[in-house]
This record gives structure tokens, C-alpha cells and sequence, in this order.
């Protein structure tokens, strides 16, 4: 049976999404009372390796998206995979605050070259016309990082502590991620036709509007991320503060998820009968939706079962809608330098977005979190729909 080259590097890039995802952003929250203890630092500070990572990764994509679109994405994941192994072998010897933030600023330059971004410029390099289903998969699978990640690092520190997991992770990186970047990705971008990529730009938005399509998409996107970066490591003690006891809480959130696969699923099954357009605003929409039904609905559990679903729903669609609306709105040619320039603001509001959830959760309640999150998510729901009215062609579905 013969695999396509789309597939296999779909399912080579997922692999190394699940590692990538799984070994750096969900390792704090399994081993961050281990890190605290050995290190001396608060908990506050173990988190704030993860501003720190997205704070270099939003400094440096704009120039690794030019590099991408220019000399594919092969030799430059390669090389994050080997600094990955670096950084997490760097953090597994850290003694005190100054050092564990140092390899989160080196994991911060690894995730640039290896995750996300990176990974879908080289997909859609490679997947061509199929690049949204393509990326629907991949999203999909890379979804799987905390189902594999979470219970994985538990059992690890139980077993060789939190040091040797760090290195095995390493390990990983090096003998698998490694390989694999260097194996499925083709040494150059795939040449497309320049008529291509024209008529995609010039079809969904006129010329004079590029500049003003941009603008209202970052804002878009990067408000997005303000929410989803924020409420995702804090859901657990929203519901708590909305009245949900602890177990019942944890068990909503976890239902997050779930929701995301789903709606990923549903995005790869039926997306060709629909315009991306369409779907960007109905994944909008539902942000604010559920956060207005969370401020309304206290401690009704069918309350809060809608909030995490259509959270759920909105945050697994924007995962798609990430790389596939800068793609139908400009086209291949320069996806990669778009997709940098996108990363930036968004990196940015990421890096600020959990301590400022943390602080208003801990200093004005939960209500006053939900609101702020509901009025950001209003921005990037307006945003998108002025986007909409701009973007005939990808709005019509053409």
C-alpha cells in the first residue's frame, strides 16, 4: 500500500506536534509541584517559563516564516527538534530561577523552528490543493498531546523523578523528532504555479484591501489566543469560582477537549461544503456565546456544560482557521511570512495572557475574568466579521 506524500507528512508532523506540545507547554502542569520543591520558586514562576517561551517565539516567527517560504521547513524543524533536546536536557539541570527561565527562553527559539507554525507551512507546501483537510488532520492529531502527554509525564516522575523524564524527553527529540523531520519533509518547497498564487490573493481580497485584511485578521486571531491561552489554564478554577465543586469541575473541563477533536473531525468530513469564511465567524461566535451563558448561568451544570463545549468547539476550529484563512485570503506564495508576521501579536497576547488571568481571578473574582474574556472575545468576533464582508470570494466558498 502506498502512502501519499501528503499523509505521511501529515502523520510525521503530528507525531512531532504531540512531542513538541506534550514536552514543553503540558509539562508544567504534571511536574510543576516537583519543580517547585527541588528549585525553591512559586508556582507563578514555573509558569512563567511558558510566557517566556511564547514571548521569544512571537520575537522570532516573522523571520523564520520568510526562511520557510524561501527554503522549506525541513533543515530549520531539524534543527528545533536538536535545540529542543537541548533546552529540555538545560531545564532537567537547573538549580535555581535564573537558569530554568534561560532554557525556557532556549525552548522558546526551539518552538519557533518546530512547532506549529513551521509545521504548517511546510504542510501546506506540501499538501497543495488539499492544505485545509490536510490541516484539519493535523490539528486533530496534535490534539491527542495532552491525552498522551499528561498521564505519560505522571507516570514518569513516579517513576526515575522529574530530572530523568526531562532527558528522556530530550532523548525523544533527538531520536525521533529529529529523524522524522529530516525523513518526510522534502529538502525544498514544492514549486506552485505563480498564477497560483495570484489568483488567490486577487479572488478573496481586492488589492487596495490586503493591508486592512491583515490588520482585522491579527486582531482577530490574536484576541482569540488572549482567551483561549488564558481560560485554558484557569477553566478548572473558573468552574470552581462559578460554584462547581471540585470534582465535578475537573470533570467539565475535561470535556474541553473532546469538544475540540470533534468539531476538528467534523471540519475535515464536511469543511468542503462550506467556506472557511463561514466557518471562522460560526467558531467566533461561539466564544462569546458561551461566555455570556458562564456569567448568566452560575452553578447550573447545563450551563456550564454548554460554556466548555462551545469553548471547546471555537478553540478547535480556530486551530484550523490559524493557517488555512491566511492561506485562502493570500494565498501560497508568501503563506510562510504571513503566517510569521500573524504569530507575533499573537505570541505577544499569549506570553501576557495567563498572568493577567491569574491576577484577575485572584483579585476581582471569577465573574470580573469572565467579563473581560467575554469582552475580548467580542473584539475578535466583530473583527472577523468585517474580515467576512471584505473577503468575497473566500466568503462565498469560490
Amino acid at each position: 500500500m502506498t502512502v501519499s506524500p501528503t499523509a505521511r507528512v501529515t502523520l510525521g508532523l503530528g507525531f512531532t506536534q504531540i512531542v513538541g506540545w506534550g514536552t514543553t507547554y503540558l509539562m508544567p502542569s504534571v511536574l510543576g509541584r516537583h519543580l517547585q520543591d527541588d528549585l525553591g520558586i512559586s508556582a507563578e514562576l514555573v509558569f512563567a517559563g511558558i510566557t517566556v517561551m511564547f514571548a521569544v517565539n512571537a520575537v522570532c516567527s516573522p523571520r523564520v516564516g520568510r526562511i520557510v517560504d524561501r527554503i522549506g521547513a525541513r533543515s530549520l524543524m531539524a534543527a528545533g527538534s536538536a535545540i529542543y533536546a537541548l533546552a529540555l536536557a538545560g531545564v532537567s539541570m537547573s538549580q535555581g530561577p535564573m537558569s530554568y527561565l534561560a532554557w525556557w527562553a532556549v525552548m522558546g527559539i526551539a518552538s519557533t523552528l518546530a512547532l506549529n507554525n513551521p509545521a504548517s507551512i511546510a504542510l501546506v507546501q506540501v499538501a497543495g490543493p488539499r492544505s485545509r483537510q490536510a490541516i484539519a488532520l493535523l490539528t486533530i492529531i496534535g490534539g491527542l498531546a495532552s491525552t498522551v502527554f499528561w498521564p505519560l509525564t505522571g507516570a514518569l516522575e513516579a517513576a526515575i523523578g522529574w530530572r530523568s523524564t526531562l532527558l528522556l524527553y530530550a532523548a525523544l527529540h533527538v531520536g525521533a523528532c529529529l529523524p522524522i523531520h529530516l525523513l518526510i519533509l522534502p529538502r525544498r518547497p514544492p514549486v506552485h504555479p505563480p498564477a497560483t498564487s495570484a489568483s488567490a490573493v486577487s479572488d478573496a481580497v481586492a488589492p487596495d484591501d490586503l493591508r486592512r485584511a491583515y490588520l482585522l485578521l491579527s486582531i482577530s486571531l490574536a484576541s482569540g489566543a488572549f482567551v483561549f491561552t488564558g481560560v485554558q489554564l484557569q477553566m478548572i478554577e473558573m468552574l470552581r469560582g462559578l460554584g462547581h465543586p471540585p470534582a465535578q469541575a475537573l470533570l467539565l473541563a475535561s470535556l474541553i477537549g473532546p469538544a475540540q477533536v470533534g468539531v476538528r473531525a467534523f471540519e475535515l468530513a464536511f469543511g468542503h461544503r462550506y467556506s472557511i469564511m463561514r466557518s471562522a465567524v460560526f467558531g467566533s461566535a461561539m466564544l462569546p456565546v458561551g461566555l455570556g451563558v458562564a456569567l448568566i448561568a452560575g452553578d447550573a451544570f447545563a450551563g456550564a456544560l454548554f460554556v466548555v463545549v462551545t469553548y471547546g468547539m471555537s478553540n478547535g476550529l480556530k486551530a484550523v482557521q490559524r493557517a488555512t484563512l491566511p492561506l485562502a485570503l493570500f494565498g501560497r506564495a508568501q503563506f510562510g511570512a504571513y503566517m510569521g508576521r500573524l504569530a507575533l501579536p499573537q505570541g505577544i497576547v499569549a506570553a501576557v495572557s495567563p498572568p493577567i488571568m491569574a491576577a484577575v481571578l485572584s483579585k476581582l473574582g471569577t465573574p470580573a475574568a469572565l467579563g473581560l474574556t467575554f469582552g475580548i472575545g467580542m473584539v475578535s468576533l466583530v473583527a472577523m466579521i468585517l474580515l467576512a464582508r471584505r473577503s468575497r470570494a473566500v466568503a462565498d466558498g469560490r
